[in-house]
């Protein structure tokens, strides 16, 4: 099973760094992962709407040329399907039993993701109607990722 977790900009802070590795140490018996960072846009102060857009456009093309064309992906969004962890788990479970090898996540920047990369995806995936910092986002569907192959291996994990 290849997972590959596609993210628009770096992890800055330490702390999110080193939760991002543990998660990456703990999946290494059930899958093989791989991050993928494109660059992100710097969005000034007062953007208006046409410069958002702009924005988006430009990590939305770096996000595309990154996706292998036959990976199953899921994108983060809001306005996504909510799942509960044990929901998650089962739905991990089947698009592998389907011949999905290989599954991808995509977190858009501090301005989401466009259009474009939404109409690429096979599916949207809300974690929550709150809005989460990108870096924070990664370590969160991490662990929920560790979270569903425990629950799909029947092995204990905290509730």
């Amino acid at each position: 099973m290849n997972i590959t977790i596609y993210c628009v900009g770096k992890v800055k802070e330490r702390f999110y760094r080193e939760a991002i590795a543990e998660f990456e140490k703990r999946l290494g018996r059930y899958c093989s992962l791989k991050i993928v960072e494109v660059a992100d846009e710097k969005t000034p102060q007062d953007a208006g709407e046409a410069i958002e857009q702009k924005i988006l456009e430009k990590e939305g093309k770096r996000l595309l040329s990154s996706f292998p064309e036959h990976t199953y992906l899921i994108a983060l969004d809001l306005r996504g399907k909510s799942r509960s962890s044990e929901q998650f788990a089962s739905h991990m479970s089947k698009l592998f039993l389907r011949g999905n090898s290989s599954v991808g996540f995509v977190i858009g920047g501090s301005l989401g993701l466009s259009d474009e990369v939404l109409a690429r995806a096979d599916e949207r995936i809300s974690f929550s109607e709150m809005t989460f910092p990108h870096q924070l986002m990664r370590v969160i569907l991490l662990e929920q990722i560790y979270r569903s192959f425990r629950i799909n291996h029947g092995e204990p994990y905290h509730k």
